[in-house]
């Protein structure tokens, strides 16, 4: 303790701004002071917490801005002198109405204690006996600097830690220890993907579509009252850009777009992780402004945020301060600037709240004072902080552990959770069939769309088909063309199978979206793999119907129609089952780097073992023939296709004799003697695109889901010794 004291005896001196702690409370020049129209006083620690009176009523006033009359009990007299900062709300755009008024929920988290099992047989503790609440209107913040266990604890309150996570405590709802239903509640994970070729309003309906049962009026509705909530009247009808498309939306309105696919289900509360990652000081204040007028609709919001500016810091109503776990505080934003002033370290005047908090309790501003007393001899005093980060972390710790706030926060979740409220109810979802059409017809549209993927691919198959059936071209039927038509069928299926290696960053997008969907409940497995099977289809038959005439008469195929239309439904068969291998290296591998490389070398192999350099009767079996007879689709396509064109074919030798067009292949490729093997080879090409996807069904099941997205069991332990 004397340690402390001297460190914070020692900070106290060398900040020279500050000269008591009372006169660290901020003052009227330090925050926007409210002017009329904008948002009152947030609640504070003394507010009744009776379920009847956290009701918001919002009204417009004749200014045009909104205001919250929230029924409650008088402000805490400690802070009913003091004007938090808080912005005007932006002005309602004509002809436009008032926010649909959202019944919040009330949270509160009572010892809540977060341990990951990381390498080794014992479990570190992220978060550590955390305390704390949130009201409905209100906006409570987590802050900290980086790995302090702010996305860890926004994750465990809203029920979406790992399987390796294990958590301690208790959770209540409204009063009630229970599990968030389905609809109650929206989660914005901090990178979300997004549909770059659809417009803000189309992706929030379809996804309005995934999400709500009913009518399409009543989606409609919500998918206007999330754009309004989220002010994005302005670039509703607007594409949101990313990958195909040089333009789009910027930073600030693709985050607001992910907020408000989760508003579409109107949730009552709503967790956001980092609502300002990679957002400018304008965009993060045009967010939180936003934010705060969300909230003023009664919803509950609860976010992370790292740090932020005194605009955004005067908009919050709570913050809950973590480092290493551990909470150093939990109350209003104005009552943690004394907190800090109490513990000896004022904020100084001309600095942010957020970041004087975060220049306190991170310990990597430790190597940067170390580097700035080595400096300090030619470029004279660089820093008037002397502390030590870990001394300071221990003062303002037992600081709050002994002080009123603290206590305040265990009285105000007694009376929480004295009194069970109304019960979250979970709400309708799409069924499956429904999800299927949605996300085929939705898939269509993107193909439609996205000319880089799918379009220019198309133009490469048919230049493709071109230089290979003119340099092809003129074989004739007799029998010393065998040998080169086989060549020219080879190639055809070879190089246009390895050019689906071009489709594999769309894959890889596809399936980004479905694991951001799937993380939310929007989507499901075997929705997206038949919507993306179904989509797919039409595509592929343009591809394979257009680079099959070409080939087909160029290089001078038997003129007969049902020869040709085998010949297209083969080749057609053939790209679906590498589609299929696509996928399933791009489930496996997430990367695009090491799928392309991946394909390339199965290909590689496939390309080997079709029987063209070497009959396959005669290849090595145990290291040639079974390894490469269940992903070989080569052999099974060309074998196919050359039994479509020699079956009942004669070659005359001679005058005398003359040759069958199984006995001429013989010599050249290795082909069956049956006149029905042709229909067996596409049976087994359309078995290998079944198989594909059940593999991808399979992985997606239990691999994406269950470990990156596995939601925790029903409900807290009361003993923090038992895991949950």
């Amino acid at each position: 303790m004397e340690e402390i004291q001297s460190q914070s005896d020692n900070y106290r001196s060398s900040s020279s701004s500050a000269s008591s702690p009372a006169s660290r409370v901020p003052s009227s020049n330090f925050f926007y002071l409210r002017k009329p129209g904008a948002f009152r006083q947030p609640i504070s620690f003394e507010d009744s917490p009776d379920w009847e009176d956290t009701d918001i009523e919002v009204k417009v006033d004749e200014g045009g801005a909104d205001s919250i009359n929230a029924a409650t009990a008088p402000v805490s007299p400690s802070l009913s002198k003091i004007n938090s900062g808080s912005l005007p709300s932006p002005p309602l755009p004509e002809g436009a109405n008032v926010a649909r008024k959202t019944a919040g929920a009330s949270i509160a988290w009572k010892d809540l204690t977060v341990t990951i099992k990381g390498k080794r047989k014992y479990a570190d503790k992220v978060v550590k006996s955390s305390n704390g609440y949130a009201f409905p209107g209100t906006m409570t913040v987590i802050m900290g600097p980086a790995k302090s266990g702010k996305s860890t604890l926004l994750r465990a309150l809203a029920g979406r830690l790992p399987d390796s996570a294990r958590m301690y405590g208790e959770v209540f709802i409204n009063g009630v220890k229970s599990r968030m239903p389905y609809g109650a509640y929206g989660f914005v994970e901090r990178e979300s993907t997004l549909i770059g070729s659809l417009t803000v309003r189309e992706y929030l309906y379809y996804s309005a579509l995934l999400q709500l049962p009913g009518f399409l009026c009543k989606k409609r509705s919500a998918v206007e009252d999330a754009i309004h909530a989220m002010s994005l009247g302005d670039y509703a009808n607007k594409l949101i850009g990313g990958h195909c498309y040089m333009k789009g939306l910027r930073s600030g309105e693709r985050r607001r777009v992910t907020i408000a696919r989760e508003l579409v289900m109107r949730p009552h509360i709503l967790f956001i992780d980092e609502p300002l990652y990679h957002l400018d000081s304008v965009s993060a204040l045009l967010m939180m402004v936003t934010l705060k007028k969300l909230a003023s609709t009664g919803c509950t919001l609860i976010f992370t945020i790292y740090q932020s500016s005194t605009e955004v810091f005067g908009l919050f109503d709570r913050i809950c301060l973590l480092s290493n776990g551990n909470t150093l505080f939990f109350g209003e934003t104005l009552a943690c600037l004394q907190h800090f002033s109490n513990a000896g370290f004022p904020c100084p005047i001309m600095q942010s709240p957020s970041d004087h908090f975060l220049r306190a309790i991170n310990t990597d501003f430790d190597r940067i004072i170390a580097m700035c007393k080595n400096w300090q001899d030619d470029h004279g005093e660089l820093s008037s902080v002397n502390m030590d980060t870990a001394v300071a972390i221990r003062t303002l710790e037992a600081t709050y552990r002994s002080s009123a706030d603290a206590a305040a926060v265990e009285t105000m979740i007694l009376k929480l959770t004295d009194k069970e409220g109304p019960l979250l109810r979970s709400k309708g979802r799409a069924s499956c069939c429904t999800k299927i059409a949605i996300l085929t017809w939705r898939s269509l549209l993107i193909m439609s769309r996205e000319w880089k993927y799918y379009w220019l691919r198309l133009i490469i198959y048919m230049f493709l088909a071109l230089c290979i059936g003119t340099v092809f071209s003129g074989l004739g039927h007799s029998l010393s063309s065998v040998v080169t038509r086989v060549g020219a069928i080879f190639l055809f299926v070879s190089f246009t199978s390895l050019l689906s290696i071009a489709g594999v960053p769309a894959q890889l997008k596809d399936i980004k979206i479905f694991i951001c969907e799937e993380a939310n409940q929007h989507s499901g497995t075997l929705a997206f793999l038949v919507g993306q099977f179904f989509s797919s289809i039409p595509f592929l038959f343009l591809l394979s119907v257009s680079s099959s005439l070409v080939f087909y008469f160029l290089v001078g195929l038997r003129d007969d129609f049902s020869l040709l239309m085998y010949f297209s439904l083969n080749f057609f068969m053939c790209l679906i089952v590498n589609e299929g291998l696509v996928l399933l290296v791009a489930s496996v591998c997430r990367n695009t780097f090491w799928s392309i490389i991946i394909l390339v070398n199965i290909h590689m192999v496939m390309v080997l073992s079709a029987g063209l350099y070497r009959i396959r009767s005669a290849l090595p079996r145990v290291v040639w023939m079974y390894p490469t007879s269940y992903v070989a689709f080569h052999t099974y396509s060309i074998q196919g296709l050359l039994e479509n064109e020699y079956s009942g074919e004669l070659f005359a030798v001679g005058q005398v004799r003359s040759l069958s067009g199984y006995q001429a292949l013989q010599n050249v490729y290795d082909v069956s003697a049956d006149s029905n093997s042709k229909w067996e080879n596409l049976l087994i090409l359309f078995l290998m695109a079944v198989g594909y996807r059940l593999l991808v069904f399979v992985l997606l099941q239990f691999r994406v889901r269950k470990v990156l997205f596995s939601r925790c069991s029903s409900c807290c332990s009361k003993n923090t010794n038992n895991p949950r």
